[in-house]
């Protein structure tokens, strides 16, 4: 597998970077900048940055302002949906109890936290069930859905999970249980035993809502049950129809943290659901936001980087339903209590991260060494020992280190539990499945961009083999030149507060809407030091002097970045990263996020 060839002139003739890196402009049509420009009166830095997403010059209103209105797809065009709202509907009425399976971890979470309110505001208790991560896995279970039978539920909706379940739904029918699906899952030809698969992903699905995560799944669920019920003359004395827009910053949260595209709807329901979190209507999140120091207006990267870590660390290495318990509870000691749990639980697997990102980090590095890269197009690396708790952010960190598919396995005797990040082009999901059915897996699914699987420990090698044929043949046996999209350049004197701000209305930022990256050419650093424990901080100052702009490179100490930035010696340097807002202390400046840097 060769690296793709270079198509055009590196950007400021970048072809590798201190990090190996190829910087490239990210492509945009000038003429369609500068219309942009004139047409809704914007800087042309940020017409810039919206031609590069393909924001159409009549668009531009409605991608800076989306709403819901315009955005939300009527719930019935997704199959099964009304089949699953009428069951909940004739279960509400004739009184039975209705539960919920939920996956461990953001996504699952803020997918039941929404249902629990949602059922709570028309009168019904739900009983949330979340598996344990260690003993149980993923997904349904025999166990898990007789516990919920045993509670009296005989409907049991399963959100973030299901769509491959096919014998555990097979089993809850057997037990006289009906089964809702709620998930967006790649799915496979043959759907599990169950009343309803509401999944965007169903291979005879044709809709606009792919990207959706789980928890999107569960509020277009909520407002087709809300609109069965208010045409039904449900609400009135006694059942006062409640405000489903008063629960988007659970969905904003589940949809960030599941790294979906933030386009389409997706983009609308997270844009109102950070304007939600804001007003701290959910207790649990904002106990969360105080423990863990956010004391500005939330966005996207607090969501994605501060709470859900944070939610995520009660399934990595706590208890698997403390994230649904503080999200769907009003009592302010208890949502108190468990998010100092939570951040404890945080911190612990933090460590536990570093001591198997270390040994991840060497095994991979000898594989690729040793590997053919035109035959071996995945990482995957495998130990006894390692905390299964932890192997999908390990995973994250090897996809970013040798920008290809990575999957990280930990080996526990017979058997190994592995969770795999991918790149563009290489839908990992689908490669697992389609392991499975070649009969390596004893189970597994996913998405295009993550995936999550056992396999007996005698059959790695040939997962290892059938991985690396199956992406090396999406991927066309080309490995993706590593490069970094520049979408612009500016000087220290140029990145102004008001740049900034205007780049904000460009957001919210995530997967499908990048930040906007910046180019600053040939500035100095005209000084550098460390903070905290391995972050370096600098000023910069551009070739023409003047204007200083402070700079922060973050985890970079020892690291070729960190220490081209502390050992530059006045030498000028082009550097890349990303504007914001610097309000640390009180504070209302810019600052320069540092991804990366090129020697002259």
């Amino acid at each position: 597998m060769t690296e793709a060839p270079a198509a055009e002139r590196a950007f400021l003739d970048v072809d590798r970077s201190v990090t190996g890196k190829r910087w490239h402009a990210r492509p945009a049509d000038d003429r369609q900048a500068l219309a942009i420009a004139e047409a809704n009166g914007l800087p042309e830095i940020v017409a810039r940055v919206l031609a590069g997403r393909g924001v159409e010059t009549d668009r531009v209103d409605a991608f800076l302002n989306p709403t819901l209105r315009g955005a939300l797809p009527d719930p019935s065009t997704l199959r099964d949906m009304d089949l699953a709202c009428d069951r909940i509907v004739r279960a509400i009425n004739d009184g039975e109890r209705v539960g919920v399976f939920a996956d461990y971890d953001v996504d699952g979470a803020t997918s039941a936290a929404l249902l629990s309110r949602f059922f709570a505001s028309i009168g019904h208790r739900l009983p949330v069930y979340v598996p344990d991560r260690m003993k149980e896995g993923y997904g349904p279970n025999s166990g898990g859905l007789r516990a919920l039978q045993a509670e009296g539920v005989s409907v049991v909706i399963a959100v973030d999970c299901g769509t491959t379940a096919h014998q555990p739904l097979a089993e809850a029918a057997a037990l006289g249980l009906d089964v809702i699906v709620l998930d967006h899952h790649v799915a496979e030809a043959a759907l599990p035993e169950a009343v309803a698969v509401v999944n965007p992903n169903r291979l005879d699905e044709d809709n606009d809502c792919r990207q959706l995560a789980a928890v999107g799944v569960a509020f277009l669920f909520a407002v087709a049950v809300n609109r069965a019920l208010r045409e039904a003359h449900w609400y009135g004395e006694g059942h006062p129809e409640p405000n489903l827009m008063a629960w988007l910053d659970l969905v904003a949260l589940g949809t960030i943290c599941d790294v979906v595209p933030l386009t389409g709807v997706n983009r609308a329901l997270v844009a109102q659901g950070l304007k939600i979190m804001a007003r701290r209507g959910n207790p649990g999140i904002a106990a969360l936001a105080d423990i863990a120091g956010i004391d500005e207006r939330p966005g996207a990267y607090h969501a994605g980087f501060v709470l859900g870590p944070r939610v995520n660390a009660g399934g990595r290495v706590g208890e698997s339903g403390l994230g649904v318990r503080l999200l769907s509870t009003d009592d302010p000691a208890a949502t108190a209590e468990i998010a100092a749990r939570l951040d404890g639980y945080n911190r612990e697997r933090r460590a536990i991260e570093a001591v198997v990102l270390e040994r991840a980090i060497d095994l991979a590095d000898a594989q690729h060494e040793a590997a053919d890269s035109a035959r071996e197009p995945v990482v995957l690396v495998a130990e006894e020992g390692w905390h299964p708790g932890v192997i999908g952010i390990v995973a994250s960190r090897l996809r970013e280190r040798f920008n290809r598919p990575a999957c990280v396995l930990a080996v526990d005797g017979a058997l190994a539990k592995g969770s795999g990040r991918s790149i563009p082009g290489a839908a990992l999901g689908s490669a697992v499945i389609a392991a499975r059915q070649a009969g390596l897996l004893v189970a597994g699914g996913g998405h295009p961009m993550a995936a999550g699987f056992t396999v007996a420990t005698d059959r790695i090698a040939d997962l290892k083999a059938f991985l690396d044929d199956h992406v090396g043949r999406q991927l066309d046996h080309r490995i993706p030149a590593v490069g970094l999209a520049i979408d612009g350049a500016l000087t220290p004197a140029g990145a102004t507060a008001k740049i900034v701000e205007a780049l904000e209305a460009v957001g919210p930022f995530g997967s499908g809407n990048p930040r906007p990256r910046f180019a600053l050419p040939r500035v100095r650093v005209a000084r550098a030091d460390v903070v905290g424990s391995d972050h370096v901080r600098c000023f910069l100052v551009g070739a023409e002097g003047g204007a200083r702009l402070k700079g922060i490179a973050f985890r970079s100490v020892g690291t070729a970045l960190g220490d081209a930035l502390l050992g530059s010696g006045g030498a000028p340097l082009h550097l890349a990263g990303h504007l914001g807002a610097d309000r640390w202390q009180g504070r209302d400046a810019v600052q320069l996020t540092i991804e990366d840097a090129a020697r002259l």
